[in-house]
């Protein structure tokens, strides 16, 4: 038998008899440590509260999809290509190590016991040395990169007010545990002369050679073997056990939350039960099963907060710091022995904040919750969980949702608190304002229904139908900007122009058209939402049409992705409710329901506009509205038509799914708020300083009546007016026709 088939090493080489036994003693310890850690934790989101989405639906497909995005990494990589090498690398190289460590426990434990020989012999051995160098090496590179990164600057966003020992002791128990089982490699190979042609151990070579360099002799190496070994072998110990109970329990809680993901959540929110004993965010017992493993999903990475435009412009809401949060206040009011034992609490135990960054945060855990058992409010305007101000400041972007790598649902928790606000009548006068003037009239402007279809009377030529009076292809739901606000009647009109000029059987509901709902159930008026849904399915149906059309993307987002969701017959005995429906509407989506860019797309393609593709010779940059690109990833369609006016378009360094939002969101079109510099503000000045064509930008494009009235406001307080114009894709478009024609 050659070297090289004979090759492999003493497992427990200076380890007595006495030294096995009691490492497998620990073994057994520390896996029983873990066991029960995992079992904890899953406990406790077994008592929260059960989740409206059946998210364990077809596990096994669920179970594969998540494996591919975790494997694949592919969410780290995601706006930050440093980010996704590194996680790449620790998360690759931790688990070769675990597949490796198991392979050989099973031919040490099981194989050789029964085969009474060893597979870890020969070229099976060298290729397992070769691979576990690699990967090894990749590993430590890793947590290096990652280390590199947090000690670097000490700020950023891995830095918080929820950044502990625990991040640091996580990062350099991975560094340790990746570099000191090389060191134990080089000390093996240093004092076993037979593997000194063991080539394919490279690293574990290069650092025998390093160690001989320095002194080391054979003896020397076999005198404090055992040493390093049973250090590196409690370290490994005590990591195992520690996994469940601090931070290193992201990587089972992050998979399982990709897992139980929902691939719609934040377009639709979940319905709130007619029970009348429902309580929203009264207590932690109200949060779902999925929001309570959220909090231990998260890795405090800060992504979210990188991308929330309220934190941007300097409102008092950090996403990370919610959910961090509301975990913190679970581990600190919890009987579960799991909860808080990872250290790094933002509950304070001196009758104060966590930390002094807690007073623009929201973060607020009373002493009493820690040191005798009492409970606070979770959202208050003083002394809750979450500050009621943080709660106001969310603009229901989604840009958090959209950047987490790890699918935590910020939204759905965001709204159930903001219910719980409206619930206690502790909400902003200007939105107490708005939803009196919906419910006694029907829209957010206070005016009278019967003006609704007023914008119409200014269009020479062009008939607008009452789809109550005739059958029609289209049935237009016009949104109550483009119908009361004076800017945006000119977006109708320029629409009506468009489908006039294509030939499109349209009609409108005039009256019976109220405010969709969509921001007004953001804000959490859940009830007032469900009326102006149930009255809506009612009007369609009473109507003849084969689609729905909507001007504002927000309508578009709430009548096709949560009018269908709403369980009539749950409240039929309601007399709140006044409307007589007891069937779901449009529970299979047999009603298409488009954003008016999606027809006019096809009408462009059909020709049925007569455009060139040349008519104008504008400079132009187009701003992707949040409710069609991250609720209902539509992007194209609007860049699409503004090419087809021969327009030059630019895009701005945040677009599409980056989108900073224009801050008209979740009530923000209707509340002031403390910012150093509007939304709208910071979005004009990325238009005309940070795009490729900079100051060249004579339009700014946009393709939803809120972002027009937000931008138009940020283009008289940010001191744009003589740079750029706003202008809407449908005003662009009718000017493209009109100069063809």
């Amino acid at each position: 038998m050659t070297p090289l088939q004979a090759a492999t090493r003493e497992t427990f080489w200076t380890i007595g008899p006495v030294g096995k036994a009691a490492f497998y003693w620990l073994a057994a310890v520390a896996i029983l440590v873990f066991l029960y850690g995992v079992y904890a934790r899953f406990a406790t989101y077994a008592r929260g509260s059960e989740d409206p989405r059946d998210r364990l639906s077809n596990l096994p497909a669920r179970t594969v999809a998540a494996t591919k995005t975790v494997l694949s990494n592919e969410n780290q990589f995601d706006r930050d290509l440093y980010a996704g090498v590194m996680h790449t690398f620790v998360m690759w190289g931790f688990l070769t190590l675990l597949v490796a460590t198991t392979i050989l426990g099973f031919d040490i434990d099981v194989y050789r016991p029964i085969a009474g020989e060893s597979f870890w012999v020969g070229d099976f051995y060298l290729a397992y040395q070769f691979t576990v160098d690699a990967f090894g090496l990749l590993f430590v590179v890793g947590v290096g990169m990652a280390a590199y990164r947090r000690y670097r600057d000490r700020d950023g966003r891995l830095w918080g007010k929820h950044t502990s020992l625990e991040d640091d002791a996580f990062v350099w128990t991975l560094f340790l545990l990746g570099f000191g089982g090389f060191v134990v490699q080089a000390l093996g190979i240093v004092g076993q002369p037979a593997r000194a042609t063991e080539t394919v151990s490279f690293v574990g070579m290069a650092m025998a050679a390093g160690f001989r360099w320095a002194g080391l002799t054979t003896a020397g190496a076999e005198a404090v073997y055992g040493v390093v070994w049973w250090s590196h072998s409690l370290l490994a110990f005590a990591f195992i056990a520690w996994i469940p109970y601090a931070k290193p329990f992201h990587m089972i809680s992050s998979f399982a939350n990709v897992v139980a993901r929902d691939e719609d959540a934040g377009a639709r929110l979940p319905n709130v039960p007619a029970d009348l004993d429902h309580t929203n965010a009264e207590s932690l017992e109200d949060f779902t099963w999925k929001e309570l493993m959220d909090g231990d999903a998260c890795t405090k990475c800060g992504r979210c907060t990188d991308a929330c435009p309220a934190e941007t412009v300097g409102r008092p809401l950090d996403p990370r710091d919610v959910i961090l949060d509301l975990k913190a206040y679970r581990e600190s009011v919890s009987d579960d022995p799991v909860a808080g034992a990872g250290g790094g609490r933002s509950v304070a135990t001196d009758g104060g904040r966590a930390t002094d960054d807690a007073a623009t945060d929201g973060g607020v855990a009373g002493s009493a919750a820690v040191n005798d058992g009492g409970t606070v409010p979770i959202v208050a305007d003083e002394g809750g969980v979450i500050d009621r101000e943080s709660m106001e400041s969310c603009m229901s972007c989604m840009a958090c949702m959209d950047a987490c790598p790890v699918d935590i649902e910020h939204l759905t928790s965001f709204t159930k608190m903001r219910r719980q606000l409206v619930d206690e009548g502790a909400v902003d006068s200007n939105l107490q304002d708005v939803f009196q003037d919906v419910m006694q009239k029907g829209n957010t402007f206070g005016e009278s229904q019967s003006t609704r279809g007023d914008w119409a009377d200014e269009l020479d030529g062009v008939e607008v139908p009452d789809a109550r009076e005739r059958e029609v292809e289209y049935l237009w739901y016009v949104g109550d900007y483009p119908s009361f606000d004076d800017r945006n009647k000119k977006v109708a009109r320029a629409l009506a122009r468009l489908f006039d000029e294509a030939d499109v059987s349209f009609g409108i509901l005039f009256d019976d058209e109220k405010t969709d709902g969509n921001d007004v159930r953001r804000i959490g008026e859940e009830f007032l939402y469900l009326e102006l849904a149930g009255h809506h399915v009612e009007t369609f149906a009473d109507c003849e049409f084969d689609s729905i059309v909507c001007t504002d993307p927000h309508s578009y987002n709430t009548i096709k992705n949560e009018y269908p969701e709403v369980d009539f017959a749950e409240f039929a005995d309601d007399p709140m409710m006044p409307f007589d429906r007891e069937e779901p509407w449009n529970p299979e989506g047999e009603v298409d329901v488009f954003h008016w860019t999606q027809v006019v797309e096809e009408l462009v393609d059909e020709g049925r506009l007569d455009l060139s593709g040349d008519e104008l010779d504008y400079t132009v940059t187009y701003h992707d509205p949040c409710h069609l690109g991250r609720y209902n990833d539509e992007y194209e369609a609007p860049r699409e038509l503004i090419e087809a006016t021969g327009a030059d378009l630019y895009e701005m360094p945040r677009s599409r799914d980056e989108s900073f939002c224009c801050g008209g969101g979740g009530g923000g079109l209707w509340t002031e708020h403390d910012e150093a510099v509007k939304p709208s503000e910071e979005r004009l000045r990325e238009a005309v300083e940070d795009t490729d064509a900079g100051a060249d930008i004579e339009k700014f494009v946009v393709a939803c009546p809120m972002c027009t009235t937000m931008f138009e406001d940020g283009r008289k307080t940010g001191n744009f007016e003589d740079e750029v114009e706003i202008v809407d894709v449908a005003e662009l478009l009718i000017e493209a026709v009109e100069a063809g024609s």
